[in-house]
Parts: structure tokens; sequence; C-alpha cells
């Protein structure tokens, strides 16, 4: 393509090569919902691997993110780490940052297609409707609209929707009528209805018409019918103040090549209102959105671009092929206009392009419109394209010029004022333009105008307005100043204002230094207060201090400014670091000595801990503040001292106070003060003791107080302990301080609740100490178990009224041990018989038995046993003894056991067993204690008894021990259970269960012995005919003795004939089987057993052919089926009449290669069922039989159902070539047709066939046998048909190379390029062949089909076969500039071409290539060296090409180019041109240069100059001197040539005092007096009068002075009168003010007092406002809340007042 293109295409990245599978690129599996993330799910290849996606984020797409998901889809967050999941109907968002699932619902409805529409918010469209998802919330799904019954076909590919949301529309597509249809649904949100459109492709766009402010919506869309293809423009929403917008149709072309190509993408550019429109073959169609002009078409990829997205950087749109290749296109910025021009000659369009995204390449076309309008008088209109030129072309200082120079119209505004209200209206204006605009309304005192402009930023800030804005106000010109950047004026502004908080923030933000020093100097002197404000935003400054905190401390105290000091140190030092303890020290002293509360203040908050202690203790205690003199000793002997007067601190300071103090400090001081006054200190003592009494060690704490025999405050202590302390000698020393204290409540309450005190101690104490009342005694004796001990002291003691009060009131339960002591003691009968009659129930039986019982003593508690009965008492531990007494008196003992149910069976048997083994067996029997009643049984051989228990009991687990071989008594058992206990027995459940124990024991031989007299003895017929014991006693035969199954089986007939034969043929007793299954008339199971089993063939064959009924014939043909004797199987399946298992004989007559006999078999089968393969099996037995006549028959006949292809097929693949000819032509199968026919070497009739299969795979196959048979006619019909297919066409082209037919290849493509079918495939790969074996045509024929053949493949055949002029032409027609040129230079004898090298060289991509091509001129074509160089301009580097000259020597051939280049203004470009020149002595041209340009190294450059020989030379180095700021080197330069009037125009630009008296000096040394005069006249603002004066003076040349002072005079004259005027009216405004004040009632806004200043609102950045009445006052300052966002609002209401500043005229003072 000849010209730049307009586009910029780039391949980012292919997914394949991150590891992505190839088989998962594509519409289903991949989705992309921005330019940020793709996302692909990857289906698992096996059952065993796990499906999962890939993430590729954009901005690092070489780690690729893998999660195994099993979704159905998924689709990521246009720009966050967040996926949204589809599985089936369930929907999940998850924050794959956080891990942490989002949100999650289930549909109604399966979701068919869902997209990310914005940042917040998923749609969904089912086949019913469409959806939106919140992501915000916890809301559901909301049902936004119905589907359109015209989408109810289509497969959704799309949802778009306008910016707001108002808009939204479906795409979907459909096979219809041949053809891919597409539908949309258009809906609009706001009036709720809906419209079918046909269309492929849609989006939404924005666009401000001429005249508007706010943009209209437009909606986009291409469809493609059968007869035509468009796309439409139209608008869907305006606001109110904008015009119409036209309605746009205009025509999509598609190739013929691509019939079938549709859109699929559409993308409109917000950034350059471009449409994109991309079709399925890879086209892309470029459109302007207002005009809807076709841009550029062209083809980006060979491969369906099935997903694309806006590219946000670019403003262009990114897509994905299906090779997996990651496609950028947008728009070439640098091109576009130009091609608009050069390509399209669309003028109109290229400005408009232009104007409206700032684009390059249209500036003359600007120039000249705005010319044209300027000089016919339209103001208005050219200010308008001045406006809007790109880059800002025209608005330039000459253009402003150019307006101010026209005249004023009558009755309306100058020009120069439309100009800037059209700028104005544009946007904002630049420096120049802003500086303009200022002047006028500055002159006019339109103050407000620029506060307007300003705050909506249409002004462009320079230094040169700040300076004009100061003169006005310094608000606003701070507010320029910042925008603008000039921080030492930004910084002396917020210092003149008194803004000093405000200059460190801005100095840190933009990294500017100032004299930090001089600043705060100067403030110290003026404002203290503000001064130790700004110091400390400077010591705490972020990035470390700007000034020395111990200088800034220093300066303060020498001012006596305490207080300031104080703030800024606390400020400073609030980080409390090491090293800074000298300055927390020096704090701290200066206010102990000067300020004692305030230090009092600062040490109550704890903010410092590095100063030295000693120091600061000590000066505490002389300022009277003893508690912070505590907190800084440490030595012991200060403490005491200090705290001799505890009177003095809070108690509970001391109490904290002892927490710093070690054990035995605190011990020791404690000791001192109840040493010292213990009734006054002895409850700071005991708090002290009770709050650290972990860290005292009670026993210490204990002997401490009893030192001092303070039992008071131990008890008062240990109170305090006690309750939470473990410690046994804690409660131990409690409870006798309490005793000792009388605290007697507190005593019995310890003894009752304490568990930790020493129980024994406790009670010897107590025991001593012979309290009146003995219930803490008796409290500690019941607690810890001394009640023998405790009935004895009180029993001796005659206290017998608290033993009875203990067993009444205190503890009845202890009662048995209370009598068994005092029967131990010989108290009196009576006396125990009457306590126990006292206490009645309360008394525990069982422990009273024992206790009676151990002392033989029973039946001392009768009266009271009987006494319980009568009360209807049912305790067991009382009926036990009763019992006992009862068999120790031998009165009806075995009564008494069977009728009485309250007793323990257990205690009163193990009682019984010695005494009696009889009764015990009743004990046991009642309470059904088997383990007991077997041991009793088993030692006293009661196994009568035993047997009948067992039977009666049915007891399982019973009788698993019973009949457990451990039991050395189980025959005698089991003898007595099948004599006696079982014949007395009728119930059938104790029979069931005996027999089931002895069938659990696994004791079949006795089972059987059991059984046999139960269900042989016909005289029992309630159990002989049962069957479950017939079944039973076969089934034990079974298991334990096979000789009794036989015998058991003919004698017995109520047994299931079927389970028991299923269970004999498990134990492997077949005959016995075949007997059961014979005798009950089984015939299917007894040949099973024949068959199975026996496995006797032979025998099974006679017991069918005697039986003769199917079921056993199926059975047997089924056996030797399965026995592999095919033949015998399909006679009895014959016999049968059974095809029921035709898939197996099929299968082994195939195996067996009996074909034969399974035709038999088939014959019948088919007529009985019609089953398809049953007959293609017969028809493929009949081909295989070779009973072709048969088959074509038994195929023709009607209703024949057999898989002819299938057959066909295997005819085939066996060779069967013939029979597989009959059966696809049976069925008109030409392709198969046609591969059997070239088998039979029936070529002709295989092309014919072919023909009418028209199969690419037939083609194929017959072309290749065509080929290997030289039939090379019929190849070439063949062929034909293949070439024009792309996939097919290097197959082909293999096929004839490979067996070395070239010519026939050429000439079948170059037959193929004249099809209607032609693709560029076909014309590249005859290309390649031209190129391998008949070069001469090559050339002529890429020059006639370059824009049809795939030009890289071409080149890449001529590359390799040294074809170097076809390569430069491929490369030049393929926009390969850089290939092109590398061919060039690589070959030059046979391709170079200097026009065409010089039409190349500009478009080469990498510049390397163009300076190599430098190198190559130089070398090879010198003279044509300017011409490329001119051609390289736009693109070069020009520094690099200068560098590059100069190496190689030939800087002079270049100096045309170093002219054409050097209004860019390029140093190098400039040093070299000035070298030339001064080479050249051309001072003219090299004054010009230097004016024009000044872009060099002016220092050396000077330098070179000065000692040139050429006087010219050496000036041009004085005025580069001058221009550099240099202006005492330009002087002494002018001097030495003695160019006097250069030197004194030098020294009046300077501005410098030291240069202009210097010279003033040398005029006077060399007795200039003229120019002595003309220096005083030149540079009047800069000489000092007394200077000036002197020199006139010392040099007796006063006249020539005179006129200068007389001006001087009259200058300063004029100074002091308007100074003093100014004075006196601010005197006056003083009085006033002070009298308006004293009138005014509110105390508070008395002078010097604080205002109320308030902040700037919260929305807006910038500072917040200063100001006061009168003077430097106090004041509140702040910042807005984004800080220094810019100075777009005032600063307070007045101002700082006063008269210090800078004067109006005089510099800075104070007046």
């Amino acid at each position: 393509m000849a010209g730049q293109m307009p586009i910029k295409l780039q391949e980012v990245l292919q997914l394949p090569n991150l590891g992505i599978n190839p088989a998962s690129i594509g519409f289903a599996f991949l989705t992309m919902e921005s330019d940020r993330y793709i996302v692909v799910r990857e289906q698992a290849a096996t059952p065993e691997q796990k499906s999962q996606i890939a993430i590729v984020d954009m901005l690092n797409p070489s780690n690729v993110v893998r999660r195994p998901i099993t979704a159905d889809s998924a689709i990521q967050h246009p720009t966050q780490n967040i996926i949204a999941l589809k599985s089936g109907n369930q929907l999940q968002i998850f924050n794959l940052d956080q891990k942490a699932k989002l949100k999650a619902t289930n549909t109604s409805e399966p979701v068919v297609y869902w997209r990310w529409i914005s940042n917040s918010m998923i749609a969904l469209v089912t086949a019913t409707a469409a959806f939106h998802w919140s992501l915000e919330g916890t809301s559901e799904p909301v049902k936004v609209f119905d589907r359109h019954q015209s989408l109810a076909d289509c497969q959704i590919i799309n949802y778009k929707t306008d910016d707001e949301q108002k808009w939204l529309c479906v795409v979907g597509i459909a096979q219809r009528e041949g053809r891919i249809a597409g539908a949309m649904q258009l809906y609009s949100v706001e009036k709720k209805v809906s419209q079918a459109i046909e269309g492929h492709a849609c989006s939404f766009g924005s666009y401000v018409m001429d005249g508007a402010t706010k943009p209209s919506t437009l909606f986009s869309f291409a469809k493609k019918t059968a007869t035509e293809a468009k796309l439409y423009i139209i608008e869907v929403a305006r606001p109110d103040d904008s015009p119409a917008f036209q309605k746009k149709a205009v025509d999509v072309y598609f190739p013929p090549e691509a019939a079938q190509d549709f859109p699929v993408a559409m993308q409109v550019s917000a950034k350059h209102n471009i449409v994109y429109l991309v079709t399925k073959f890879g086209y892309v169609h470029l459109f302007d959105l207002e005009s809807g002009t076709l841009i550029f078409r062209n083809r980006i990829s060979s491969d369906t671009i099935f997903v694309t997205v806006p590219h946000n950087a670019t403003g262009g749109i990114m897509g994905v092929d299906k090779k997996g290749r990651v496609l950028l296109l947008a728009v070439d910025e640098a091109n576009l206009v130009p091609y608009i021009c050069n390509s399209l000659n669309n003028y109109e369009l290229a400005i408009k392009l232009a104007a409206r995204n700032n684009l390059p390449g249209a500036e003359d076309l600007f120039v000249n419109q705005f010319n044209r309008l300027f000089q016919s008088g339209q103001i208005k209109e050219a200010a308008k394209v001045a406006a809007e030129s790109p880059q800002g072309i025209l608005r330039t200082p000459k253009t402003i010029q150019m307006f101010q120079q026209l005249p004023q119209q009558p009755g309306q505004p100058a020009p120069i004022l439309q100009y800037f209200g059209v700028l104005l209206e544009k946007g904002k204006l630049n420096a120049a333009e802003s500086l303009e605009l200022a002047r006028p309304v500055v002159q006019q005192g339109r103050k407000e105008l620029l506060e307007k402009w300003l705050s909506e930023d249409k002004l462009g800030c320079s230094d040169e307005l700040g300076e004009l804005m100061r003169t006005v106000d310094p608000k606003l010109a701070l507010t320029v100043f910042y925008r603008a950047g000039t921080h030492p004026k930004v910084v002396l502004l917020f210092a003149e204002t008194g803004q000093y908080d405000k200059i460190v923030p801005y100095c840190q933000k933009f990294s500017f230094n100032p004299d930090w020093k001089t600043l705060l100097n100067n403030l110290v002197n003026v404002n203290p207060d503000a001064a130790a404000s700004f110091a400390a935003n400077l010591v705490t400054a972020q990035g470390g201090p700007l000034v020395d905190l111990n200088a800034v401390v220093d300066t303060f105290m020498r001012k006596g400014m305490i207080s300031q000091t104080t703030s800024l140190l606390l400020e400073a030092l609030k980080e409390n670091k090491p090293q800074d303890a000298a300055l927390q020290t020096k704090l701290l002293e200066m206010n102990l000595i000067s300020q004692p509360k305030v230090a009092d203040a600062i040490l109550a908050n704890n903010m410092f801990t590095h100063y030295d202690k000693a120091r600061i203790g000590t000066l505490c205690e002389k300022a009277g503040l003893a508690q912070r003199a505590l907190e800084h000793y440490s030595d012991i002997n200060d403490i005491k001292r200090v705290l001799t007067n505890t009177q003095a601190f809070q108690p509970e300071y001391l109490v904290n106070y002892f927490s710093r103090l070690s054990a035995e400090d605190s011990l020791e001081v404690l000791k001192n003060l109840l040493r010292l006054n213990i009734r006054q200190n002895l409850q700071i003592v005991v708090q002290v003791c009770s709050k650290y009494s972990e860290q005292l060690v009670p026993a210490r704490v204990v002997e401490l107080f009893e030192t001092f025999k303070s039992y008071d405050g131990l008890f008062f202590y240990l109170g305090s302990q006690v309750n939470t302390s473990e410690d046994p000698v804690v409660h131990n020393k409690y409870i006798e301080a309490a005793a000792k204290t009388g605290q007697f409540r507190e005593v019995e309450r310890m003894v009752r609740e304490s568990k930790k005190y020493d129980a024994a101690k406790i009670k010897e104490f107590l025991k001593e100490a012979k309290l009146a009342d003995q219930l803490p005694f008796i409290i500690v004796c019941d607690l810890h178990g001394f009640v023998d001990d405790m009935t004895k002291f009180l029993y001796k003691n005659n206290m017998t009224r608290y033993i009875e009060a203990y067993v009444q009131k205190i503890n009845p339960v202890n009662t048995p041990i209370v009598v068994g002591t005092l029967i131990d003691v010989g108290c009196a009968e009576d006396y125990i018989k009457n306590l126990l009659m006292s206490v009645r129930s309360l008394c525990p039986a069982d422990t009273l038995v024992d206790a009676v019982e151990k002392r033989n003593k029973m039946k001392l508690i009768l009266p009271w046993l009987e006494s319980r009965v009568a009360e209807g008492s049912q305790e067991t531990d009382l009926h036990n003894a009763l019992a006992k007494i009862c068999i120790d008196s031998n009165k009806q003992p075995e009564q008494f056991l069977n009728d009485n149910p309250y007793y323990d069976p257990r205690v009163v048997g193990k009682y019984c067993e010695k005494r009696d083994p009889y009764l015990a067996f009743v004990a046991y029997k009642r309470g059904m204690c088997n383990d007991e009643l077997l041991a009793v049984t088993n030692k006293n051989s009661l196994f009568k008894h035993q047997a009948r228990y067992l039977i009666q009991r049915q007891d399982p687990e019973l009788w698993a021990k019973v009949l457990s071989e451990e039991n050395e008594f189980r025959r005698q058992v089991i003898d007595q259970v099948a004599q006696t206990a079982l014949p007395e027995t009728k119930n059938p459940e104790e029979v069931s269960t005996t027999v089931r124990a002895f069938m659990t024991a696994d004791l079949p031989n006795e089972l059987i012995e059991l059984l046999q007299k139960i269900v042989l003895d016909t005289r029992n017929t309630e159990f002989s005919e049962n069957k479950d014991l017939q079944n039973l006693l076969i089934l034990t035969a079974i298991k334990a003795d096979t000789s009794k199954v036989m015998d058991y089986i003919k004698r017995l007939d109520k047994y299931d004939a079927s389970d028991i034969a299923t269970i004999a043929i498990q134990a492997e007793l077949f005959e016995e089987a075949f007997a059961i299954y014979n005798k009950f008339k089984l015939n299917a199971e007894a040949t099973d057993v024949l068959i199975v089993h026996l496995r006797n063939l032979d025998r099974a064959s006679e017991f069918a052919d005697r039986i003769g009924t199917p079921d056993v014939y199926t059975k047997l043909g089924k056996a030797q089926l399965d026995a592999n004797q095919v033949k015998q199987a399909i006679n009895s399946f014959l016999k049968a009449d059974n095809h029921e298992f035709y898939h197996e004989v099929i299968y082994a007559a195939n195996n067996a290669q009996n074909f034969e006999d399974l035709v038999r078999f088939l014959e019948m089968a088919v007529k009985k069922i019609k089953e398809p393969q049953i007959e293609s099996e017969l028809a493929y037995a009949y081909c295989k039989t070779d009973k072709l006549a048969e088959l074509e028959t038994f195929i023709s006949t009607p209703g024949c159902t057999a898989n002819v292809l299938d057959t066909g097929d295997r005819c085939y693949a066996e060779g069967l070539y013939q029979a597989a000819k009959i059966l696809f032509n049976s069925i008109s199968n030409y392709g198969k047709l046609a591969s059997a026919l070239v088998r039979l070497g029936e070529y002709q009739e295989a092309v014919d066939s072919a023909n009418k299969a028209n199969s690419t795979r037939t083609w194929k196959e017959v072309i290749v046998a065509c080929v290997d048979a030289k039939e090379f006619r019929l190849a070439q019909m063949a062929g034909l048909h293949l070439v024009v297919l792309p996939d097919e066409l290097e197959e082909v082209v293999r096929v004839y190379e490979n067996r070395g037919h070239f010519s026939e290849l050429i000439q079948l493509l170059e037959q193929g390029i004249t099809t209607e079918g032609a693709h560029a495939g076909l014309y590249t790969e005859l290309a390649g062949l031209y190129s391998k074996y008949k070069e001469e045509k090559l050339m002529d024929f890429i020059k006639a089909q370059h824009n049809r053949i795939n030009i890289p493949k071409v080149a890449n055949y001529a590359q390799l076969n040294s074809q170097w002029p076809e390569l430069v032409f491929l490369h030049t027609h393929y926009d390969e500039w850089d290939e092109a040129l590398l061919v060039m230079l690589n070959h030059p004898a046979e391709s170079f071409d200097h026009p065409l090298f010089k039409e190349v060289v500009p478009k080469v991509h990498n510049t390397d290539i163009a300076y190599r091509s430098i190198q190559f001129y130089l070398s090879e074509q010198p003279n044509l060296i300017n011409d490329l160089l001119t051609a390289l301009i736009p693109r070069a580097d020009h520094t690099r090409v200068v560098g590059l000259v100069r190496n190689m020597n030939h800087l002079p051939m270049i100096k045309p180019y170093l002219l054409a280049v050097q209004d860019k203004n390029v140093q190098a470009v400039n040093d070299a041109l000035n070298e030339l020149l001064i080479e050249e002595q051309d001072f003219e041209a090299l004054r010009a240069s230097v004016d024009a340009h000044d872009n060099f190294d002016k220092i050396a450059l000077a330098q070179q100059l000065e000692k040139h020989e050429l006087l010219e030379f050496r000036r041009i180095a004085a005025y580069i001197y001058k221009s550099n700021a240099k202006y005492q080197q330009s002087v002494e330069l002018s001097k030495q040539d003695k160019l006097y009037k250069d030197a004194i125009q030098t020294a009046a630009e300077s501005k410098r005092q030291d240069v202009a008296e210097g010279l003033l000096e040398y005029f006077v040394q060399q007795g200039l007096k003229e120019a002595f005069a003309a220096t005083l006249y030149t540079c009047y603002d800069t000489i000092r009068p007394d200077v000036a004066l002197e020199f006139a003076w010392k040099n007796n040349i006063i006249d020539f002075a005179f006129p200068f002072l007389i001006q001087v005079f009259r200058e300063y004259i004029n100074k002091v009168d308007a100074l003093y005027k100014d004075h006196e009216k601010s005197k006056k405004d003083e009085e006033k003010k002070a009298n308006e004040v004293t009138n005014f009632s509110q105390p508070e806004m008395f002078l010097g007092n604080t205002l109320q200043i308030g902040y700037l609102p919260q929305d807006q950045g910038g500072y917040g406002g200063y100001g006061q009445q009168q003077g430097y006052g106090q004041q509140q300052q702040g910042f807005g809340q984004q800080g220094y966002g810019g100075y777009d609002a005032g600063y307070g209401q007045q101002g700082f007042g006063g008269q210090q500043g800078f004067g109006g005229q005089g510099g800075f003072g104070t007046f």
C-alpha cells in the first residue's frame, strides 16, 4: 500500500505462547470485558484432569493466573481483580485479591449471554428477558425489559449501553435463508419501549454538536442483507440546547471474495469520534462519527476477530482472533490528517478532525483559512479558526498583534476583545494570551474579571502575569505564581502576607529550598508567636529538620521567649528520641525555674524519658513539687526523706508509686512508715501491701505486721487477699487474726467457705481457743472428716447438746459415724436409740447398718428399722438389713425373698451364698442377676435349675456365655437342656431362641441332634411340619454333615427348594442342587446347574432334548456360544426359534469367520425383528460369502433398514471393492463410490462420481490417484475444484511437487487463477512457483497481481532465491519500508534506486536504518546526500545526524541540510552551523543565527569568539555574554575593543550596581566625561546617587553629573510627599477604627483579640482565608480539604492592614 497508513496495527501478544490451550480460544471460552483482562476457560481433556480458568493481565501478561474453577462461563471486572462466574443458573462474584465472595444469586432460567456494562453493573440476557445485576449492596438481578420475538432463534453475541445506561441494545445472529442474519433490540429505559432492528453490530457514542454545551447520544449500527450493506448513525438523545443531528446512512463495501462476510463488532472511539467496524473475515472499516465518511478500510487478520473492546489509552480497539493473537488497532495521529488530505482529498473532514482532536497535518489548511477570513473582515470567524487550530499553531503573539492592529468598528467590541471572547468560550488561554488580556483589565480596575477567570481556570499563568496581578491584589498574584510554579515569589508573597505556616508544606511539595534562617530571624522580631509556629514547622518538616533546633532555641532564649520556646520544643521533641536528651533537660529546667506549673503539666503528660532525671528531681523538690521529685528519685534514702510527710500526697498516688520500687525497698519504706507513725500510716501500708501482695510475698507481709503486733492491720491486709489467695498460710493467719480481733462471724464464714486453710491446725487452734460457741469447731470437723474426734471431744467435755444439735440440725448424714463412736466410747444404748429415733429418716440406712454390723450390734437398730418400714419406706438398704435379720433368724426366708420387692438381690444373694445356696439362687433369679446366678449354680451343681432359667430367660447374650467353649460346665448344661428343660416347654418362642443360641454358638452337631428330636419325631406334629425348622435342619447338615443332606432332601418336602438349592450350590453340592430343582420341576435352574456348575454340555443337551422347551434350548445355545461352539449354538437357537442373542451370535460368527451358518441365523432373525444391525450384518455376510446377487436383492427390498454406508465402509476397508461399489451405488454415495472406483482403476468413472459428490476429501483422493497414474487431464479436472479452497491448496501443491510434476502444477494454478473462486492464496502459491521454477515470470506477475498475493510469503520465496529487485518491490508494496531499505543497502548493485530510496527512507520505523543510509550515501553517493537528508527532515534526530557526519569529517557537505533544519533550534545543528560560519568568516550570518536560534553552547561560543582576530566576531562574543547575564565579561570585552556604547547599554540592561558603577569608574579613570554622563543617563535606575556624586566631586566633573542629581532630588521629593499623605490618611483611619471599637458593645472583638475567620468550603481546594482588622493581630487559619490545590479563592476579607511592606515606588521599607 502506497503512502503512510492512517492506522497503527500492533500484535500485543499471542495467547498460545502464554500456555493457553488453542482449543479454548473462541467465543464460547474466551471473554474480554476491557483492555485490562482476558479470561480463558480451559476445558479438561480427560476426566482425571481438572478444568480451570486462565486470567491474563495485560499490564503483566507473562504472569498468567490459573484457578481450578469448573464454571461454564467467567467474566472479569473491567478494572479490578474481581471475577463473575456462571454455573448453570447459579451466578457468583468473587474478589480474587481478598479471596472473598461478594455476591451470589440463582436465576429462574439459564443466562445465555452476560457481560460487564460498567464498573458496578452486569447485564444478563436469558431466553426471555434482560436483567441488570448491581455489584453494590445485596440486590438481586432486576428485570429491565423482555426480549423481542425477532430474537427468538438468535444466538446473543453482544449487549451495548450508552454512558448513562438510558439506552440498551441486545445483538444476536441467526442462520436465515442461507446467510447469517443479524437482529437487534433497541430499548429506551426512560420511555420503556423497544424497537426491533435488523443489524449485526452496534455501538453508542457521544458527540457535542456545534453550538451545544452538552453531548448528544448517537447510535450507530451496521447490517448486511442479501442485497445491501449499510452503516447507520442516528441520534437517540439530544440536550435541550443542542441542534439536531442529521441521520447518516452510508454503504459498507465488501469485496467479491468476501461475499459471505458480515459485521461482527463495532466500537466508537470517544477520543477521536471514529467508528471502528470489524467483520468476520478480519476486515476493519473506519468511519467519521459526525459525517459517516469512510476513512479507511483494510484487512488486518486472516482469521475471525471474535471479541473486541475499546482501548482507552489510544482511543482504538483491541481484539482477539481465533489463532489467539491479541491485536491493537488505533489511529496514527501523525498520519491521519495527511492521509485524509492526500488519499481522500477531503480537506473539510481533515480540518474538522484536526480541530476536534488537536491532530497535526492540517497546519497549512488552517493558516490559509485564517488568512482568508481575516483579510475578508470576518473577524469572529477568523478568531474561531485560530481558537480551533490544532496544537495552537495560530495562537501566537503574532496573531494577537494582528487583532490589536485592526481598527474598532462602530457599535462593536474591539477586534482583540472579540478574539479573546472566542478563546474564552473555547477553553483556556495560553500565557501570552492571558498576559495581553489581563493588561487592559488591570488598567480598568476590573479585578473581579480576573478572579472569575482564575476560578474558571481560563488563564495561562506565568511570571509576567503574576507581576501584573501583584499591582492589583497580592492574593491573585499568589494564585498566579502558584500555578506558574514561580517558587521564590510564592514564598515571598507568603511571607509578605503573613502566611508562614504554608511556606514549609509548599516548599516540600515542590522541593524548593529558600533561606530558612533569614525568614525565621525576621519573623522573631515581628511576631514571636508566629515565629514559634513557623519554627515548629521547620524542625518537624517531613524528611528532616530544615534548621538547627539548638540554634533556634538559643535565638528564642536570647529574646526571653520562654513560652514560645516551650511550645517549639514540645512540638519538636514529641517523638521522644534519645539524642534529644539535652534539649528535654533544658526544656524542663527553664520551666521548673520560671514556670513550675507548666513543668508539672509537661511531666504529667509523660512525653519525655531521656532527660537528666536526677537533676530534674532535685529541681522539682526545690520547686515544691514533691510528687514529681519522688517520681525522679531512685535512691532509697531520698525516697524515705520525701515520704516523711505522707499527708502531702494523694493516697492513690502513693499506692501506685510503690509499683516502681523493688520488693526489698518497698518493705523497708513500709517498715519506716510504721515506725514513724503507725496510727497515721497504717491505712496506707495496708493498701500498699494489699495491692502488691504477690511481689512482697504474703509471708513477709505477715511478719511485718506481727513485728509491730498490729493484728488489725494483719486482719485488714489478709482480708483483701484471702478471697483470691490459695496460700494456706494466708487463710490460717486470717482465721487466727479474726479470732484474736473478736471477728467470730468472720471465723465461722472462713471455716465454712474456705478450702485452703490447714484443717488440722485450725482444729487444734479452736480447741485451744475455747470459744464460747463451738460452732466453728464443729464446722471444721464436719467439713474435714474429724467427726470422730469431734464426737469424742464433745462427749468427754459433757457437751452432748452439741452432739444432738450436730446430728439433728447440722449434718444428720454423719449420724452413723457418731453412733459408731458413741458405741466405741461405751455410751448407753438407750441414749443411742433415742438419738437415732430423734434423727429418724434423716439418718442414712446403709452406713448405719455397716457401722452396727461391724460392731455386731444389728439388733440395736431393729426398732429404728421397723419404725421406718411402718412409715412406708422403700429404701433398699433398709430392706437389705431386714432380709439379713430374717435370714439369720430363719423366719420363712424363701417367702420373704420371693415376696419382698425392695431389697437388692445381689447384696442379699451374696449374703446367702455361704448360708444357703438355693436361697442365693432364689434371690439372683428374682433380680435376673445372670452372672451371679451362673456362678452359684455352677459352683453348687444346680444345672437343672440353670437350664430351666436359660430357656425361660430367652437372653441371647446369656446363652452365648453358657455355650461358650470357655464354660467348663457347657456339656452338663446342654444335657439338661436336651433331656429335661426343652422337652418340657411348649412355647415356640423359647424353642426358637434356643435353636438360634445353638446356631450362634456354632454347635452344628448338637443342633442336629436337637432338631432331629423335634423335626423327625412325627409325634410332635407342632414342630415336625415347621418349614423353618426343616430349612434349618438341611442347612445345618450342609454345614456340618453333608452325607445326611441327600437323605433330608428326599425325606422332607416342606423346605424352600429354591433357597436351599442356591445354598447347596454355594457349598458345591451340585448333585443335591440338581436333585432339588428336578424334584420341584425347576427345569431352567436345573439346566443352569448342568451347564454352569457341572459343566457338562452333553448331559445338558440330553436334558434339553428330554425336556424340549425353548427356554432350555436357549440356555443351552448361550452356553454353547460361550464355549465357542458356534455351529451347535446356532442350531440350538434355531430349535428354540429365538433371536434374542443375535449380538453375541454375530460377534462369535464374525470371529470364527462362519458366515454360512450366520446367514441361516440372520435369515431367521430378520423374519422376527426389523433391526438395522441384523440386516446390516446379513448384508455383510452376503458380501463375505460372495452372494452379490442375494445382496442386491436384499438391499433393494422395500423397507430394508440395513446400514448400507457402514457395510460399504467395512467392505472397502477389507478390500471387497466390488461389493463396496454395489453398496455405495445403491445409496448414491458418490464420494465413497469414487474411492472404490479409484481402487478398481476406473478413473474416468471416479472423476464423474467425485463431480457428483463435490466433496473436498473425494477430490483429494481422486487427484492423488490420477497424478500417481499420470492421468494429468483428469487430475487437472479434480485439482481445479481444490485449488480454489485456501485450506487445500498447499496439499495439492505438495502432491505435485513431491512427484516432480512442476510444469503440470504451474499449468493447474494458471488455470485456477482464471476461475471465479480464485483467492489470494492461489496467486501467492503461483508466485512462489514462478520464484522457484520460472524466475523470468515473477516480476511481471507480482507487478500485475501485488494486491492479490500474500506479500510476506512471496517475499520469503524471493529472499530464498536471491531475487532482490522483486524483494524490494514486495516490501515497498507491503509498507515494509525497513526491509525494503535494508535490501537496497545490502545489495545495492542489483536493487539500488535513488528515487525509490528517497521515497522509502522517511517511512522507516527503525531510525537506525535511516542513519545507516546516511553513511551509505556519504560513502557511495555523496552528491545526493542533501537530497537524502531533506527527505529525512521530518523523522531524523538532527543531533545524531550532525554527530554522525561530524565523525566522518563531512560536515561542510551537509550545510544546506543544516540551514534547512535550523529553524527547529537544535543545539547540535546550531553548533555545527555556527562552526561553519566562523570558518567562512560570515559574521552577519553568525549574528543572525545567534539572534534567531538560542539553543547552543553560548559560553563556549563566546569564549571562542572573544579571541577571534575580527572585531565583529568579538562584538558578537560580547553580545552573547550580555544575553546570558554575563554582564561583567561583556562590558570588559566591549571596553577592550572601545565599544563604549555597547558597554553602556550592557550595564543598563544588567540592572546591577557593581557593573554600572564599575563602568562609571572606568570612564572617570580614562577621562571619558561624555561617556560618564551617558552612563548616568542610561543607568539612572541602577547607579546610587551618592556614588555618582562622589565620582563627580573627586574628579571635578560635577557638571556632567548635575542633570542626574536634579532628577534624583525631584524623585525623592515626590516620594516623601506621597508617603506623608498616606501617613496622614492612615492616622485618620486608625482613629476612626478606634472610635468604632470603643462604641462596640462586645468586648471580645476589641483590637488584638482573635477574629473568627472561616475556612474555605470543604469542596474547594486551596488555602483558607487570612486577615484581621488592623496590624498583625492573632488569626485563625487553615488549609482547605484538598491542601495545595490552587489559589482559586480569596484570602480573607481585608488582608493585612498597616503600612508595612513593599513601598509603591521606592523599594522595600517601612514608613
